[in-house]
């Protein structure tokens, strides 16, 4: 993502040098100098104060340098670049974050001199204003075109820049360009051809009037009302430094337009507001608006209050009334849902249904106007698109701010708004983050996965979010994926077992209680087959293995990657995404087909074989990977089962798009009919019909302890003790003890990817407890060095945490900039503690990581996977306030070669196979092969009575005899029938899992 920036200081600049005044109108003050390029200000990115550019991709930022010239129209050095930019690229000057920012509401604009090169291009010119610093403030633009040759100066007046709705880094503070607190500019270069520039001699000019430093405002653009009632309009007027008017301003105003009738449906009003010279900034007035009451059914209807101002700037929206639908039938919140979806159906044009069809990003929608023009039906926020501040209540504000704008389309169809809350309400900074799904699976606990979900679902829905892109069911065949953290193991039994955490998001499988205010719509994700794209399929960008193919017979297909979506559905999912990748099914003649243009598994296999009554929501821009042009993705797309797209940027030409299809006759109306039909059902469950705005009344328990209990209890289940020789673990409170590595104190890494911001980040991104703040709370003497360069004598016990830092997608595939092997760092640290006393290796990661012959050298070694914000989970398991009960998701590899290596595997040799995690519960049974055979038969007559707890609790006695004697020596005859032996259990056959361990302790 690009980020522009700040201004050096102009009174520094000032300071340095004296500026000539160029072509001032006679009562204009002097210019003051932003930019002169002499070298007073480096080349540096932020927080420091310099020049620093960005673009698109690696060969997109241009190359710039300050270039003496003899032409220079200020001063001997000009800002000179080149540039050949295929996305887009360009260069920010920044003010460095520690210093203020820039109070530039006195002047008219900004000016600069640019030497033309005639190419008759757009060069855009961006502004950052208001906000904490120059990565969270609001970005204005406007732009120039190069149609002249030699030095030019360009004058941007102020009043030209406007609000950029395509891209806003922190959402939007105001939508007001108040010039009080400006952080920066930027240059955006053409496009699509290599070229040249020179810039010189930046400076602020002209004396602003008040009508550009006054605003008119009102309270919000819509006006919703009941049939009869009054609406009542605030108008007010606003300065830049909240100064009193200088001077009057007068605002006209009069009822005009629209589809209410006046007379019939309102009253007509019309008049004059006066706010006098030394009017206070803030102050207001009321209009107001009467309706009539004619006790007909009918749709909503609008009343557009005209506004003219004089004396400052008028409001960017004209405000309007709405009188509210009523008496129709689909209004009836007694109706089934049934009648009430078929009888707004009924009434829809087809550009409303497509309207309803098409999900926007709400950064590209700017104030929301386009939700009513375009008839969106939904709005969703990508990773780390998130509101100004990044708070609960600022969450609810927006969402209601768009929903607004949906009571202004002519059936008042609410907005559906979603967000990848996939192990929390992670985009919001407080809430509760959870172990990623890997360390889930890890648990083996579907109760506590259920409740996990739970929270999850109250924190998203009390920031007005009723829809959450998950869970990912996704079984991962091959840990290089860079998307294996979101799958909760490589055993399809077990993610269907983990499938409770549909009803913790959701509640009861008829859907009855997604209209509390703590349960979301769940989705079921990516269908189907993303966790079997072979190594080296993709062809997305530098992905190697994410969105590639996956190539399988029917029968795998059916056992492994479809399996997790029959329970989904039995669970009652209320919308299905489909998978990036392709699906290649050995036999059928097709090949590798793009899932979403797939219509005999979307259409054929989960709505008409499996049933599935919910709606189809598209991954991000997923039908643009579908060969052929756009007109052809959206067909192909639509008629495979795809109900809802997401087009974050290109809505508006999908619904085009759409709509010109089945014009076209090439998508049926009955097609269109079924989609809208399945979104309105959802819409109507959730309750968003009678309840369109946020219920904010759960969110004191985002982030709160009783919620931070659960991912710590979460936390601690999915912690996988893989090696524990001479009992070093659990830890005493009374030793002294030595920590090291580079994850032990990062609350960042430890919660991994989709953490704030899509990638995530290392550091101190949000609230949390790390391992290492945990740890100390449990002991009496410990030290901690990150690098293990503090001295090493005296310890009872060393602690090192190492592993992976965060990643998100294909941008972590192996290959892709990434291995499974330690860093050379945590390598080092492994070595030096492990060399110098007892230790115990913790890996925080999304996936296995590659431990090789250090192994020997490691007392005891921890699978902690990715554990989320609540470290103390994992300090209570090291310390023993809990045991340690958690089991590999997945194979654990000896080797990359021996990838993908997965259960069942005829070749089947790991470091650790799945299934594979010593406790501290209990003593392990005594008596060997003999006690095995009796657990057997036990465990097959509690097999055959529904014994479900009983055969369970056996199968797990079996397995510690098993691991007691197999720890240190593990081989591929162990191994195999180890494994075989998990997969058994989650299926219920308890006697054949007793059968499959005593084979393995046979071996052993």
């Amino acid at each position: 993502m690009r980020r522009t920036a700040l201004l050096v200081s102009a009174a520094l600049l000032t300071s340095l040098l004296p500026v000539a005044v160029a072509r001032a109108a006679a009562d204009d003050p002097p210019p003051v100098p932003v930019d002169r390029f002499e070298g007073e200000v480096p080349f540096a990115s932020p927080p420091a104060g310099g020049i620093f550019t960005w673009g698109g991709d690696t060969d997109d930022p241009p190359a710039l340098q300050l270039s003496t010239r003899s032409d220079a129209p200020e001063g001997d050095k000009v800002l000179a670049g080149t540039y050949d930019i295929s996305g887009y690229g360009g260069f920010t000057h920044d003010f460095a974050f520690a210093e203020p920012a820039h109070d530039w509401s006195a002047r008219k604009g900004i000016r600069f001199w640019w030497e033309g090169q005639n190419n008759g291009k757009k060069v855009a010119f961006e502004l950052k204003d208001g906000g904490a610093d120059g990565e969270a403030s609001e970005l204005w633009t406007t732009s120039f075109t190069d149609d002249f040759t030699g030095w030019k100066q360009i004058e941007l007046p102020f009043t030209d820049f406007t609000y950029r709705t395509d891209y806003q880094p922190v959402g939007g503070i105001d939508h007001v360009l108040g010039l009080t607190e400006t952080w920066g500019y930027a240059v955006t270069l053409p496009v699509g051809a290599p070229g040249r520039f020179a810039m010189d001699g930046v400076e602020l000019y002209g004396r602003a009037d008040q009508s550009l430093r006054a605003s008119v405002t009102t309270d919000s653009v819509v006006h919703p009302v009941r049939e009869g009632g009054t609406a009542k309009i605030k108008i007010a007027v606003a300065t830049t430094g909240s100064a009193p008017l200088a001077d009057p301003v007068t605002v006209a105003y009069e009822t005009a337009g629209g589809t209410a009738t006046p007379g019939k449906d309102y009253t007509p009003v019309s008049g004059t507001l006066t706010f006098p010279a030394g009017t206070a900034s803030g102050a207001g007035r009321t209009i107001q608006v009467p309706t009539v009451r004619d006790k007909g059914a009918e749709a909503a209807e609008t009343i557009p209050v005209k506004l003219t101002v004089t004396g400052a700037k008028p409001p960017a929206e004209t405000p309007q009334v709405v009188i509210d639908a009523h008496g129709l039938p689909y209004l009836n919140s007694k109706l089934p849902v049934q009648k009430r979806v078929a009888d707004l159906l009924s009434r829809m044009s087809l550009a409303e249904k497509a309207g309803q069809m098409t999900q926007a990003e709400r950064g590209a929608v700017g104030g929301g106007a386009d939700v009513t023009a375009y008839d969106l039906g939904s709005l969703l926020s990508g990773g780390g698109s998130t509101p100004t501040p990044n708070t609960p209540e600022a969450w609810a504000k927006m969402i209601d701010s768009f929903q607004l704008r949906s009571r202004a389309t002519r059936f008042q169809i609410p907005l559906i708004y979603g967000v990848d809350a996939v192990h929390g309400h992670n985009n919001l900074v407080g809430a509760t983050v959870m172990p990623h799904n890997i360390g889930l699976g890890a648990t083996r606990n579907p109760q506590l996965v259920q409740r996990t979900g739970a929270v999850t679902a109250a924190e998203v829905r009390a920031t007005g979010v009723p829809w959450d892109f998950a869970p990912c069911l996704c079984v991962t065949r091959d840990e290089r994926w860079g998307r294996s953290y979101e799958s909760f193991g490589e055993d399809p039994a077990l993610v269907e077992s983990m499938e409770t955490i549909i009803q913790g998001l959701q509640g009861a499988r008829n859907g009855k209680d997604l209209d509390r205010d703590d349960k979301v719509l769940a989705t079921a994700k990516h269908f189907v087959g993303d966790g079997g794209t072979a190594y080296g399929s993709s062809t997305t960008g530098t992905y190697t293995i994410d969105q590639g193919v996956t190539t399988v017979t029917r029968q795998q297909l059916e056992a492994v990657h479809l399996a997790p979506y029959k329970e989904a559905v039995k669970r009652g999912i209320g919308t299905v995404m489909p998978s990036y990748s392709s699906l290649d099914v050995i036999g059928d003649g097709l090949g590798p087909v793009k899932m979403h243009a797939r219509a005999d598994m979307i259409d054929g296999v989960l709505k008409q074989k499996l049933g599935f009554d919910g709606f189809v929501i598209s991954d991000w821009n997923g039908i643009d990977q579908i060969p052929g042009d756009y007109a052809s993705d959206v067909r192909t797309s639509v008629n495979a089962g795809v109900d809802m797209v997401m087009a974050p940027y290109a809505y508006k030409d999908f619904r085009t798009a759409l709509v010109a299809e089945v014009q076209a006759g090439r998508v049926s109306e009955r097609r269109i009919d079924d989609a809208v039909s399945r979104i309105l059902t959802q819409k109507f469950r959730l309750g968003l019909f009678e309840k369109p705005y946020a219920d904010t009344a759960g969110a004191s328990a985002i982030g709160s302890a009783g919620h931070r209990a659960v991912a710590r209890e979460a936390a601690a289940a999915s912690q996988v003790l893989l090696k524990n020789a001479g009992d070093v673990l659990p830890l005493r409170t009374s030793q002294k003890v030595y920590v090291a590595g580079s994850n032990a104190d990062d609350i960042g890494n430890q919660s991994g990817g989709w953490t704030v911001t899509w990638q995530g980040a290392s550091g101190n991104i949000t609230p949390g407890t790390t391992i290492l703040q945990a740890m100390r709370k449990n002991s009496a003497a410990l030290t901690y060095s990150k690098d293990a360069s503090a001295p090493l004598s005296g310890y009872d016990v060393g602690v090192v945490v190492v592993g992976e830092t965060p990643y998100a997608e294909g941008v972590g595939d192996v290959g892709n900039g990434h291995d499974l092997a330690l860093s050379a760092a945590d390598q080092a640290a492994v070595d030096k503690v492990c060399a110098a006393m007892k230790c115990a290796v913790l890996i925080v990661s999304g996936r296995p990581q590659l431990i090789g012959d250090r192994l020997g050298d490691i007392d005891a070694l921890v699978a902690s996977w990715l554990p989320g914000t609540e470290g103390d989970g994992v300090a209570d398991v090291l310390y023993g306030r809990r045991p340690f009960t958690g089991r590999l998701p997945v194979t654990w590899p000896r080797s990359q070669a021996q990838l993908p290596i997965n259960v069942g595997d005829r070749a089947y040799d790991p470091q650790f196979p799945y299934g594979w995690g010593l406790t501290t519960l209990t003593e392990v049974p005594k008596g060997g092969e003999s006690t095995l055979k009796a657990l057997g038969a036990a465990a097959s007559r509690a097999e055959r009575a529904g014994a479900d707890g009983t055969g369970r609790a056996l199968v797990a006695e079996a397995r510690l005899i098993v691991q007691q004697r197999a720890a240190g020596r593990m081989t591929a005859a162990v191994a195999g029938p180890f494994a075989d032996a998990d997969h058994l259990l989650l299926t219920g056959r308890y006697g054949e899992a007793v059968a499959k361990l005593t084979q393995a302790y046979r071996a052993a």
